[in-house]
């Protein structure tokens, strides 16, 4: 039974849940699901935004051909070329033949890879192109690289709509499809893992992206994934600024520790109790026990960071090497560090972890590492108890 709501006058949303997908895109744990979102607008022409994945393709053709209540559907546009939000392209099609693909020519030369489509009634845009459909101009903003290439996005001026592709997104499942009220409490976590996952390497891209939003009347916006926001959205564009720019959304310190048999997990827990004893606030995280993709949202999340590893094969303990490695790959930058090691008769892992964390842009260490031999010992407690000392004052201190 179709499962349609309608958003604002003459939008629809069509989307639907997955809350039995695991991981999405084979890599994020998303115990919440994920929705996958598609809006249909119904003036004097009708016009589709987006699909959506196979998953909830099936209830997404009974919504369709519910809004539509016998209408031909004239547009499909195609913002973005991911299967999460594509899948469903070649079955729309063939239901509606007679629809005209409105998008750009990347999006096209990406069609003809994913289907069998030969690219026939494909209606090319460019940056700052307008399509009529009635009383109201859709008009088409390039979003490069936020995240793929081809991702551009649709603005209703007359309405003040913004149907955004993969920007201003988020995992969960939705019960309340507005972002209305407990965003924060709900879905900010969420929020922020897929920001800083999905998109987050490309920051740049999204401030671009942001100068042209904010030139933007926006009443409603239309992720992929995600409420819709009617209200207070700039609150939301606020965070994505301070994201897009790499900066600490917040003063604190995260402790992440890598340990087999307890040794050094003790010396970063040391390390947080006189971090906390000095009133900041620190979370401390087991590398080998919660998700990486958690690991790098909380790693950004924060302005200090303490490393704690035991040394393995001369190097750093694998979950950890794995774990510096991704902050690298999505641009981890412009935090303050510090270093613990730990190893039985040649410690490697401090000098290897400041050597890969000095290599980011901006980065600050302090304090000198300390080295731990096997198990802790008072001299070394002293020692742990005067690193989390320098790094709550250095955070007092911003």
């Amino acid at each position: 039974m179709q499962n349609v709501t309608e958003i604002a006058k003459d939008l629809y949303y069509l989307g639907g849940n997955d809350r039995r997908i695991a991981l999405f895109e084979s890599a994020f744990p998303v115990p919440r699901g994920v929705s996958y979102n598609s809006y249909l607008l119904t003036d004097e022409k009708t016009v589709l935004f987006d699909t959506v994945d196979l998953a909830v393709s099936e209830q997404f053709y009974e919504n369709l051909e519910f809004a539509l209540g016998g209408r031909p559907l004239d547009y499909l546009v195609v913002h973005h070329m991911e299967p999460d939000h594509s899948a469903s392209f070649l079955h729309v099609i063939e239901r509606h033949p007679e629809t005209v693909v409105v998008t750009n020519e990347k999006v096209k030369r990406m069609l003809m890879n994913f289907f069998p489509y030969s690219g026939e009634n494909v209606q090319t845009v460019k940056e700052g192109d307008v399509l009529s459909v009635g009383k109201r101009t859709l008009k088409f903003v390039f979003a490069p690289m936020v995240h793929w290439p081809e991702v551009m996005m649709t603005y209703v001026a007359e309405d003040g709509i913004l149907f955004t592709a993969d920007a201003f997104g988020t995992f969960g499942a939705l019960g309340n499809i507005f972002a209305d009220g407990n965003f924060e409490r709900d879905f900010l976590d969420d929020a922020r893992r897929y920001y800083f996952n999905i998109v987050g390497k490309y920051g740049v891209q999204v401030q671009n992206a942001l100068k042209k939003a904010a030139g933007l009347d926006l009443k409603l916006v239309c992720p992929l994934h995600g409420p819709v926001w009617r209200e207070n959205f700039k609150w939301f564009l606020q965070k994505y600024d301070v994201w897009s720019r790499y900066a600490p959304e917040e003063k604190g310190v995260v402790v992440f520790y890598a340990s087999v048999y307890g040794h050094t997990q003790n010396a970063a827990e040391i390390v947080a109790a006189e971090i906390a004893r000095r009133g900041v606030p620190v979370k401390v995280y087991d590398v080998s026990v919660t998700h990486v993709s958690e690991l790098l949202a909380e790693a950004f999340r924060y302005s200090h960071c303490v490393f704690c590893s035991t040394t393995y094969n001369n190097g750093i303990f694998i979950n950890m090497e794995n774990f510096i490695n991704d902050l690298k790959a999505h641009n981890f930058r412009g935090r303050r560090y510090a270093v613990v090691e730990n190893g039985s008769w040649s410690p490697q892992a401090g000098t290897l972890m400041e050597d890969a964390l000095d290599s980011m842009t901006g980065m600050v260490r302090l304090a000198n590492k300390v080295t731990v031999l096997s198990a802790v010992n008072e001299t070394v407690r002293e020692k742990l108890v005067a690193l989390g000392a320098d790094v709550a004052e250095d955070c007092k201190s911003l």
